[in-house]
């Protein structure tokens, strides 16, 4: 068994970054729809953000993404976050939602869009720059809708030294984190639709640059723990963006469609003593909340990355190696599913009462009253929305 005492431990390092986008009004491609009380600004944005953090502990940042939370003074920004307990993390880069990049941003056939997206890019470490940012964290809606609407190969040539212009930007310490996307918006050939693509072009650039697995970008069926096992062994798994789907896209709350496979993902990067800080591996959120209120959906989003990651904090390693070189199939697999059968919501109640929160966040933040605080607050202005 493991030692309870250390599983504790180690969920109260392991920190989970949240999407400012996720704050915002959003809905289906048919519709937005709006809520009350949705922020007007960045600003309002991190307050929220800082009400996740309050309640679960370990939410102590938040994504920006670019333009979405352009503010004059991204410094001021920072500190504004550093006020309510936050910090500012992965800078979101956007190239897909100016008409100029209708043929696609860093792989257009044009220099001079080509140029565009490069110099948006760049202005994004500027950002980190000023925000203390270590990630710059990128997605490219780049592809081809009709066989011979563009060279592939020539495609993958100037995705190539795009990127490599804006590696050579990054700072000591900073990172770029390359995204992928098996489809959309894009009807032939994506341009990083997988993580061998986005891993190739990651080794030409250097160290700096890593992997971002998006646990909805896949084909159904995909076995994402195995690709996460890949990456670890090559030490280039930079992040997740955590969601789930039951067909398509991506946005739902994580674990909402199958548990047992985020508590397989994160057991492959606990094996690996990626859970800490120290591993650099960034856990972040990646979902938009359109029918359900925006705070108490990342609470709880949260505490499902919390309960999965417990119970693979859980698995008996000893009992599980011992059966696997024994070659006890089914013993071994008893061992994976008795840690996934656990309840764990007791030990977590008791990890966060250990940190002086409320055993139960979710009841805990309405029985607060920011909701209504916001709902009658925020009246006049522009509410913050999916694209802007």
């Amino acid at each position: 068994m493991r030692d309870l005492s250390l599983v504790k431990e180690t969920l109260r390092g392991h920190q989970i970054q949240l999407p400012s986008w996720a704050f915002g009004n959003s809905g289906t491609r048919f519709k937005v729809f709006a809520q009350e009380g949705v922020p007007r600004t960045p600003h309002e944005k991190i307050d929220d953000a800082a009400q996740v953090h309050a309640y679960t502990g370990v939410a102590p940042s938040i994504a920006l993404h670019i333009p979405w939370d352009r503010v004059d003074d991204y410094a001021a920004l920072a500190r504004h976050a550093a006020g309510v307990g936050m910090r500012i993390g992965a800078v979101n880069a956007n190239v897909f939602q100016d008409n100029d990049f209708r043929l696609g941003s860093v792989a257009n056939p044009d220099p001079a869009v080509r140029r565009k997206a490069i110099d948006h890019l760049v202005q994004c470490v500027d950002i980190m720059d000023e925000t203390g940012s270590r990630d710059l964290k990128l997605w490219f809606a780049d592809g081809t809708n009709y066989p011979g609407q563009d060279n592939i190969r020539a495609r993958q040539e100037r995705i190539a030294g795009s990127l490599q212009i804006a590696y050579q930007r990054l700072g000591p310490g900073q990172r770029m984190l390359l995204e992928y996307k098996l489809f959309e918006p894009s009807f032939y050939t994506t341009d990083v639709p997988d993580w061998g693509t986005s891993l190739v072009h990651c080794l030409a650039l250097g160290s700096q640059a890593s992997v971002v697995v998006d646990t909805g970008h896949h084909a159904p069926g995909t076995n994402i723990e195995f690709i996460v096992a890949l990456l670890l062994r090559a030490g280039r798994l930079g992040g997740f963006d955590f969601n789930s789907r039951f067909y398509a896209d991506d946005d739902l709350m994580v674990g909402a469609a199958d548990p047992f496979q985020l508590f397989r993902i994160l057991f492959e990067v606990a094996q690996a003593d990626g859970l800490g800080s120290e591993a650099g591996i960034a856990f972040m959120l990646d979902q938009c909340h359109n029918i359900e209120p925006k705070i108490p959906a990342q609470i709880r989003s949260v505490m499902n990355v919390q309960e999965a990651t417990a119970k693979a904090l859980l698995v008996d390693l000893d009992a599980l190696t011992s059966a696997q070189q024994a070659g006890d199939v089914l013993g071994a697999h008893a061992v994976l599913m008795d840690a996934y059968s656990s309840d764990v919501r007791p030990l977590l109640a008791e990890l966060r009462e250990d940190m002086g929160l409320d055993p139960d966040p979710v009841a805990a933040y309405h029985r607060s009253g920011y909701q209504q605080k916001i709902v009658e607050s925020r009246v006049g202005g522009v509410q913050a929305s999916w694209g802007g």
